[in-house]
């Protein structure tokens, strides 16, 4: 039987590893935990409140808006910083994402750490492309590596990637998309598959 062609990168793939990247920065959720604590900020209370130069608090806003997790009103000469709109469920609209977040930094110990280590699982898109190989069916590192592309060098380092941050698991030699039951996860997952 001939091996299935590579699976080819969907629309969706950029948005979400660049999201995901916006998100995988330590600053910018911390950032983000701020205006859940406090929505309606400016540059200068966030850079205060973090101990951060402006320049910094404002580049990160900045980054979170455009990713679509922060919206922001204008109050005179005043700009103000809110977490994006919840809901949405087609393509990466980021409502989900935006509740999953907050959802975090309500209830875990540490969300910064949490929502880190989830969000770099995905800033890279091989990593989609392998995730996306494995929702069908457990499969193979040969399987995994025809049905991406992806030198099995790479395919390894990406895959050590994955399992290490909860997305996939491996027994008897196949690999499998692992139930995640955090909301974040299962957000991250969802969007990967979509």
């Amino acid at each position: 039987m001939p091996n299935p062609p590579p699976l080819q990168p969907t629309a969706l793939q950029p948005t979400l590893w660049r999201t995901c990247r916006a998100i995988a920065s330590r600053t910018r959720l911390r950032v983000f935990g701020v205006l859940v604590g406090q929505p309606g900020q400016g540059v200068s209370l966030i850079a205060r409140r973090l101990r951060r130069p402006e320049s910094v608090a404002s580049e990160s806003l900045r980054l979170l808006e455009s990713r679509g997790l922060l919206a922001v009103r204008r109050v005179g000469r005043r700009v103000e910083y809110r977490l994006g709109p919840r809901g949405g469920a087609g393509g990466l609209r980021a409502g989900g994402l935006v509740a999953a977040l907050e959802l975090a930094f309500r209830g875990e110990r540490d969300p910064v750490e949490v929502l880190f280590r989830g969000a770099t699982a995905f800033t890279h898109p091989r990593r989609i492309a392998i995730f996306r190989a494995l929702q069908a069916q457990p499969r193979t590192l040969r399987q995994i590596e025809a049905a991406t592309g992806i030198p099995q060098r790479a395919l390894g380092r990406h895959l050590t990637k994955l399992e290490a941050r909860g997305f996939v698991r491996r027994a008897q030699g196949r690999y499998r998309i692992a139930d995640r039951v955090d909301a974040f996860g299962r957000e991250l997952a969802r969007l990967a598959l979509a």
